[in-house]
């Protein structure tokens, strides 16, 4: 998930919180991405993780002492494509909603360009006091971007809104802020999700064993170029990609009423869920008992989303086939009148799913395009790669 971040420059604040020794992680996380990091650190933060493990894991500038540091932080603001404090604590948000340079984090958000990314990590209590509510409601107004913080476990044994969000989010919020001015910036896509589930009785489906992967990947690189993404997902245990706004069904009927909705506005349709084919026909009102040696469902053809969609947008299929892969990816591309098709067998190990992986063919009516067993994050790259070209162009604004 190298995309939006791999060669930038990111500058990491670090403030006086418990949390901090997350910040060693996702200073890892972003090196391994292949982002240039700085870091800078408060007092506190010092206390909490040693200077020394910041310098080992990225390679990159580390300051404490702003006086020591001389011009420094002018030099790491002027050079940051983005700066992110993570975490911060109340402290630190007041400092920034004030306009305060009184430490190293503080004094180099105020003296970027770049956009800031504000990560609170704090009590619940403290988080929820009207001051620090109305900190962040002033950072926010400043085009600052306010990035949890989540429910859970607090450093005091309580649970509650306060812990640092988990550093994939952070990543993800990263990806959605480099990526704003990206080739899809001003489209509106949506994609789809999943595997829906068809009510036998109140405890039983018919599903299929899609993992929701590869829509939500398609997903965040959409969101990495710049897209308003919309994901109209079936059940999923995948975390909502961060700037993606999420809308969850469960039955086919369900997301061809969400298609239908979301796709007013819409340039691209990615079509990456395995809606079933057929749904029973009755739903038993209570859960069916285990008495007879055999039960009989009598199905019916559930609603085809693709065809009862709508038109005005590009419209881009998935095949997941287990025979005649090509063939039959074909046949769908002409029989719902698609622009690409994205073709793959899902009997093979590194790309049925479930699976990180994905090995595919992208079919149009002129040909055809074999992708080497690549990420699904990869695979969608390459995707918009295609369609990216497909949409017309958009006008400059005077």
């Amino acid at each position: 998930m190298t995309a939006a971040i791999q060669g930038k420059t990111v500058v990491l604040g670090v403030t006086g919180s418990i949390a901090a020794f997350k910040a060693a992680d996702l200073a890892s996380k972003l090196v391994q991405m292949g982002a240039r990091v700085d870091v800078v650190l408060t007092a506190a933060a010092a206390e909490f993780v040693p200077p020394l493990t910041f310098r080992g894991v990225t390679q990159g500038v580390v300051v404490v002492d702003m006086f020591a540091a001389a011009e420094e932080h002018i030099e790491l603001a002027r050079r940051a494509d983005v700066v992110v404090v993570a975490p911060a604590t109340a402290t630190t948000i007041a400092r920034l909603a004030q306009g305060l340079a009184e430490d190293m984090v503080s004094l180099t958000v105020l003296a970027t360009r770049a956009p800031v990314l504000v990560c609170p990590a704090m009590d619940s209590q403290m988080f929820a006091n009207v001051v620090t509510q109305a900190n962040l409601e002033t950072l926010r107004g400043r085009g600052m971007t306010i990035v949890g913080p989540e429910e859970g476990r607090l450093a005091t044994g309580r649970m509650g809104l306060g812990r640092l969000s988990e550093t994939e989010t952070i990543l993800g919020a990263i990806r959605y802020v480099l990526g704003r001015e990206g080739d899809l910036a001003g489209r509106k896509v949506v994609v789809t999700a999943g595997g829906t589930r068809e009510p036998i009785d109140p405890v039983r489906y018919v599903g299929n064993y899609s993992s929701g992967k590869m829509g939500y990947a398609v997903a965040e690189a959409a969101r990495d170029r710049g897209a308003e993404v919309v994901l109209v997902s079936a059940p999923s245990s995948l975390p909502t990609p961060f700037g993606v706004r999420l809308v969850p069904v469960e039955r086919a009927a369900e997301m061809r009423d969400a298609v239908v909705r979301e796709c007013r506005g819409a340039q691209v349709l990615v079509m990456a869920a395995a809606v079933a084919d057929y749904q029973p026909a009755a739903t038993a009102p209570q859960k069916i008992k285990r008495r007879a040696p055999t039960l009989t469902l009598e199905l019916e053809r559930t609603p085809d989303v693709l065809a009862e969609a709508g038109q005005g947008f590009l419209k881009v299929g998935f095949a997941a086939e287990s025979e005649d892969l090509l063939a039959n990816a074909r046949r769908k591309l002409e029989a719902k009148g698609l622009d690409l098709i994205v073709a793959n067998d899902v009997t093979a190990a590194d790309s049925g799913f479930g699976s990180d992986t994905n090995r595919v063919v992208i079919l149009d009516r002129s040909g055809e395009e074999r992708l080497p067993l690549l990420s699904k994050y990869e695979v969608a790259q390459r995707l918009w790669d295609r369609i990216v070209p497909l949409l017309p162009r958009r006008r400059r604004r005077r």
